[in-house]
């Protein structure tokens, strides 16, 4: 069985936990960091240097970053859908992985944090809006690139929609202004239709 390490409103979490769900794998999940701690500690620490979370035990194999656990699983255990046999469509699936992690990610932990995660007396009027600006130019590359297509890089979901995915909930759920987007709208709402997804990502924002 696999043992997926870290709290379930970790973003990152998310990721894992829903590819297991649509591949319908067993996952002792367990909680770790935030206000379950435990990351900091030698034993956790053994297995994931960084002290973050998830980090993934598949039997006596540990791995660690969220974007490869989600590769390895959809190689491991997924078929064509999750990690293309197409490696055109592979390398395609892998580089919007690799686009959310380098450019989306940043604003929208800001925006996490200053709108969940702070007292409003505290929040950061500025960062907030630099932060909204710059996710709403990066969300609305995603919304060109979707015209004409269901998923990232096809018909169907792959390991490509995972990160983004994950992502696009907190943006169409936290409460700021956002431009219109036909086309990551519809995706997000093809998303939100899949159970699992509804059950690992779609989860109060704390």
């Amino acid at each position: 069985m696999l043992k997926v390490l870290g709290r379930p409103n970790s973003v990152n979490v998310q990721k894992v936990m829903w590819l297991c769900g649509e591949l319908g794998l067993e996952v002792d999940r367990v909680d770790v960091g935030g206000p379950f701690g435990g990351n900091d500690q030698p034993g956790y620490l053994a297995r994931n240097p960084t002290g973050l979370i998830p980090t993934l035990e598949d039997g006596d194999f540990v791995l660690w970053e969220s974007n490869t656990i989600v590769r390895y699983i959809a190689e491991a255990y997924g078929d064509d859908q999750w990690f293309p046999a197409d490696r055109g469509r592979r390398a395609h699936a892998s580089q919007w992985m690799d686009w959310y992690i380098a450019s989306v990610h940043a604003p929208m932990t800001v925006l996490f944090r200053q709108l969940i995660r702070t007292s409003p007396e505290d929040q950061d009027a500025g960062a907030i809006e630099k932060a909204r600006r710059q996710a709403a130019n990066l969300w609305g590359i995603l919304d060109g690139h979707l015209a004409g297509q269901d998923y990232l890089t096809g018909d169907q979901p792959a390991m490509g929609d995972i990160p983004a995915g994950a992502a696009v909930y907190r943006w169409f759920t936290m409460d700021i202004d956002r431009p219109e987007a036909p086309n990551l709208r519809a995706w997000y709402n093809r998303l939100n239709a899949r159970p699992p997804y509804r059950e690992h990502v779609m989860l109060p924002l704390t």
